[in-house]
């Protein structure tokens, strides 16, 4: 896939008014502060594209990014951030499920994994869930620039072995853009 445009589309903070245009859509889901906006940002090759943060948990809508005007990227809410109110949580975790049980334009999930910390029992859980609903789903195992090489053999061997059904496995650095090309050829595949 070669990314030529990359617009920000438009924010929902419910299942009302999603877009119905039929576009295919690639969503990227994962743990607060997991890097999905700098992945999205490195991705894309526009900086600022998917607002970033220090503060985990900033995401807080579905946000829609239209790419090369025919297909969305969506950015869901982050899960498992504890410093919210409990309330707060549910809704998040309503909004995300109810967008992965219900959207049949989803053609690909994409499952941000801290590569620190592979097999976390909210990624696992993900993971189940993805499976239960039926939705294709590929693994990238984000700030892989931060692991020392017997770290990413360790992380590369956690991951495998709790993510047999996913597509694809991509080590990705969104500092250095190590596994963009990566991505995007998988990406390529789910993006019709």
């Amino acid at each position: 896939m070669n990314i030529t445009t990359a617009n920000f589309f438009c924010s929902y903070s419910s299942l009302n008014g999603l877009p119905s245009d039929g576009r295919p859509e690639i969503v990227f889901v994962g743990r607060s502060n997991v890097g999905k906006s700098s992945l999205l940002n490195s991705l894309c090759a526009r900086k600022g594209l998917a607002k970033t943060s220090s503060t985990p948990g900033k995401t807080r809508l579905i946000n829609y990014f239209l790419i090369n005007d025919n297909l969305y990227f969506v950015d869901l809410p982050g899960y498992g951030y504890a410093k919210v109110g409990q309330g707060e949580r549910e809704s998040w975790g309503k909004l995300l499920t109810g967008y992965i049980q219900k959207r049949d334009e989803i053609a690909l999930v994409v499952l941000l994994v801290d590569s620190r910390h592979p097999g976390m029992a909210s990624d696992l859980e993900m993971m189940e869930f993805l499976d239960y609903c039926g939705r294709p789903f590929g693994i990238v195992l984000t700030k892989w620039d931060k692991l020392k090489q017997t770290e990413k053999s360790k992380a590369q061997r956690t991951i495998e072995s709790c993510a047999s059904n996913a597509r694809f496995i991509v080590n990705y650095s969104s500092l250095s853009g190590a596994g963009r090309d990566r991505l995007l050829e998988r990406l390529d595949l789910f993006s019709q």
